[in-house]
């Protein structure tokens, strides 16, 4: 034979309950149908007599409860009638108590208290429904009917029965209370009557719900819990009611209400009530009440499950942080509301009340985790931004609390409590949309030492997408500093973690965010500009040769972008007086005092790609820096920064394609510099050229040599048009384009060597139309004649290409002759 579960049972319970329900309702309505009251008050006794069950859970006796209720409602309709019963409402009431032999006022010492309990049971809830007709009738005064009922109320005691008892005449009698403005008000029924009615029915009722957790052993301690939780919105329905009551004004909330409410939930002495029933407090009354009585109910909090903590020598268990988390975003979205209410948030000092009280809170319970602590600090922080924005001093207070409270523990481990301290870091960035702001709070920075290494960087990348963001300029070296020490966990290694252990494709998402920074960090004031760049560079350049690839660029680039404004040649002159009054150089290290070191921060800072490696790179920011220097009429440092070019061209550059690539730069660089004498842009020149010819390739050779012809022709320098040597350069690459000629296995196409040829000629014609006297129309045309011959034996291979670009060429000398003027009498001479 099976053994039925507990379950189980109770599904039998309940059915048989309800199969008894059903059977006297159909009897009560036949009895309604026929208007013999007395048959209906024998059949619904006996319906409610199912509700003295005790052996079913909150949950299904909930059920069974709802369906004696909808009986109930019916009844209540049927007593309104007095027509069809006979009976006034006062008779009907006297008649009511007397049901089932007993006197519920008079109770009879012999019988015994739980026969009387379970009797009261079924007379209280017709007792309840008489008396909700008794008041809208208005036959008697409701305050005294209200507190008539709630006395007899207290006949029983069983937990569960009490509470669906007292929530039915909460419920039945809602809508009749004596309100300001309530067809019930007058003749002695005031509000107040209302307010005493539900606080004592609320008592009432909390004691009952309490007692729940004392009415089984210990081992069904957690079942007790989870039917008492079930239970609770039935206690916590008559705050609401009280809040709905509109003769309950600020005074009355604050003098009667809000003391006796709060004298009840800390005399509980019961964990779970005090959470909800505070939380009840917070979530129905208004703000503006919360506000006015802060220092009332924040007194409340130390003293929650005072009483278990001086008995067993432990901590409260309330979750007081969770409480005053809710107050603090209540009031913060009511401060939100309108900005007028700020002056009467400053005027009741709210941040410092609830300042207080989360102190006194976290001292109380000593421990608290560190989540729990820091989850109040976000609360008051979103408060205090919220209410007190222009209150940085407050921000800060509370950010230094933080500190505290994390002072003297290890890294943040815990993921949730670090999840909550990037909250709170984040949020004055929310804010303000501004890091500058946030730079100004002193504990900012200690909130953010006690993230472990992986934390600080995602902080990092927070912090650096807001000034992304917003555009924000920082543009003082102390800021700058600040600000370098927050994202330190991205531009260099933390706690033994090399940037060689870490996720290739997060690391440069990482280092291009801070590469981007580089150019959000200026100042219009030279001297304080060159402060930024110091700064810049102690930080980065600690953070190792992997991350100087990204870095080092961006802040030379950054350093170098106003070269060509008024700012720029400051910059360059305090630089110098700077060097020359001085014993060492901006970064610290001897160096001596001469103008040859203006740049020797820069130089520093490129050089320090050598040991990434990057030659390309760095030979690039050489490049810069000479025209940066061009800029500022600085020859020697110019020639100094090509002479380190020419030494990476040399010595590290090996890559045919990145020689190519460099051969060019400096031939465009060297070609834009105007500060050069003869001498030094000789010497130039000529190792240009040099490095030109030596290419692997033969149309490198070519195409860079016929670039050089431009370092010996520049339009907006008279002193640089020496034709005779653009047309040493121009031959020069004839020759190699002819010698790739020769060559049997030369690769055609558009690389091929007659397209050499006709690019060749393009320069001749540039050169010719610049005045150069080297080149003239015979030149150009024995050159066409070449190119012709060679393209009638080039064969098939890349000749369509050739034809075009040849072709095109000879149409714009063709433009040319036909335009006239000057420029066509020079063309005339040339025979297409």
């Amino acid at each position: 034979m099976m053994i039925s579960t507990g379950i189980e049972d109770e599904e039998k319970w309940l059915a048989e309950g309800i199969a008894g329900i059903q059977h006297n309702a159909f009897y009560m309505h036949r009895a309604l149908d026929s208007n013999n009251l007395r048959e209906a008050l024998k059949y619904s006794a006996q319906l409610l007599s199912e509700l003295r069950t005790s052996r079913l859970s909150p949950h299904k006796y909930y059920e069974l409860y709802m369906r004696a209720f909808d009986e109930l409602r019916r009844l209540e309709l049927f007593f309104k009638d007095e027509d069809r019963h006979g009976c006034s409402v006062v008779d009907l009431y006297e008649l009511v108590q007397h049901a089932g032999n007993i006197l519920p006022r008079l109770f009879c010492t012999w019988y015994s208290k739980s026969w009387i309990s379970r009797s009261l049971c079924q007379v209280l809830y017709l007792l309840c429904t008489v008396g909700s007709v008794y008041i809208k009738s208005k036959e008697a005064p409701a305050k005294d009917v209200l507190k008539d009922l709630v006395e007899m109320c207290r006949a029983v005691q069983h937990p569960i029965r009490g509470l669906f008892l007292r929530s039915y005449l909460a419920q039945v009698s809602r809508d009749k209370l004596p309100d300001l403005g309530s067809e019930y008000e007058g003749e002695g029924d005031t509000a107040m009557d209302a307010v005493e009615f539900v606080l004592q029915n609320f008592t009432e009722m909390n004691k009952l719900w309490v007692r729940m957790q004392h009415k089984g052993p210990l081992r069904e301690k957690e079942k007790l819990e989870k039917e008492r939780n079930e239970l609770r919105d039935l206690v916590g329905k008559n705050l609401h009611v009280l809040s709905q009551i509109e003769g309950v004004d600020l005074e009355i909330y604050r003098d009667t209400v809000l003391p006796r409410v709060l004298e009840q939930i800390v005399n509980c002495k019961d964990e779970l009530a005090q959470y909800y029933l505070m939380d009840c407090i917070i979530q129905v009354f208004p703000d503006e009440y919360h506000l006015q009585t802060l220092e009332i109910l924040l007194g409340a909090c130390p003293q929650l499950q005072i009483f278990l903590m001086l008995l067993f020598d432990s901590q409260p268990t309330v979750d007081l942080k969770t409480v005053l988390s809710q107050l603090m975003e209540r009031l913060s979205n009511y401060a939100s509301s309108s900005s007028e209410l700020l002056p009467e948030f400053l005027q009741v000092e709210a941040f410092a009340k609830l300042s207080n009280a989360i102190g006194k809170v976290i001292e109380a319970q000593a421990d608290m985790p560190v989540v729990g602590a820091i989850t109040l600090y976000v609360s008051l922080l979103t408060f205090t931004l919220r209410v007190h924005p222009d209150r940085l001093d407050y921000v800060d207070q509370v950010l230094g609390a933080c500190v505290k409270k994390l002072s003297g523990k290890p890294k943040l481990e815990d993921s949730k409590a670090t999840k909550q301290v990037v909250a709170l870091l984040s949020a004055p960035l929310d804010k303000y949309d501004d890091i500058v702001t946030a730079l100004t709070l002193s504990n900012y920075p200690r909130v953010m030492d006690h993230l472990d290494a992986g934390t600080n960087k995602v902080m990092g990348m927070v912090i650096i997408q807001s000034i992304m963001k917003n555009k924000t300029c920082v543009s003082t070296s102390d800021k700058v500093e600040v600000l370098f020490e927050l994202i330190k966990g991205l531009i260099k290694d933390l706690e033994g973690i090399s940037a060689d252990e870490l996720d290739e494709e997060d690391f440069n998402e990482e280092q291009n965010s801070v590469a981007c920074l580089m150019h959000m960090l200026y100042n219009d004031d030279p001297e304080e500009m060159l402060e930024i760049i110091c700064t810049v560079w102690k930080h980065i350049k600690a953070g190792g040769p992997k991350r100087l690839a990204f870095t080092v660029p961006p802040l030379v680039f950054s350093s170098l972008k106003r070269r060509n404004s008024i700012f720029w040649r400051e910059l360059v002159k305090k630089l110098v007086r700077r060097l020359q009054g001085q014993d060492g150089d901006v970064s610290g290290e001897e160096v001596p005092a001469t103008p040859k070191k203006i740049f020797q921060l820069l130089n520093q800072i490129i050089e320090s790609l050598s040991v990434v490696p990057s030659p390309e790179l760095a030979l690039r920011l050489y490049l810069q820096c000479a025209e940066a220097a061009n800029d500022c009429d600085l020859e020697p440092l110019a020639y100094d920064f090509f002479t380190q070019a020419f030494l990476l061209y040399e010595e590290e550059v090996a890559d045919s394609k990145a020689q190519v690539t460099a051969i060019h730069l400096i031939i465009g660089t060297l070609q834009r510099m105007n500060i050069f004498g003869v001498e030094n842009r000789d010497t130039l020149t000529h190792k240009a050229t040099g490095y030109s010819a030596k290419l692997l390739k033969k149309p490198d050779q070519c195409r860079a040599v016929y670039a050089c012809s431009h370092l010996f022709w520049v339009d907006d320098q008279d002193g640089i048009k020496d034709g005779e040597r653009v047309l040493l350069c121009l031959k020069r690459s004839l020759r190699i384009a002819n010698a790739a000629q020769q060559m049997a296995n030369v690769t055609r196409g558009n690389s091929g060597p007659v397209t050499l040829f006709v690019e060749i000629l393009n320069k001749y014609l540039y050169f010719f139309e610049k005045g150069n006297p080297q080149i003239t129309a015979s030149v150009i045309q024995g050159l066409i004649e070449l190119i012709k011959t060679e393209m009638q034996s080039d064969g098939a291979a890349g000749k369509s290409a050739s034809d075009s670009f040849f072709t095109s060429t000879l149409r714009y000398i063709q433009f040319q002759k036909q335009k006239g003027g000057a420029m066509g009498e020079k063309y005339d001479p040339i025979k297409l």
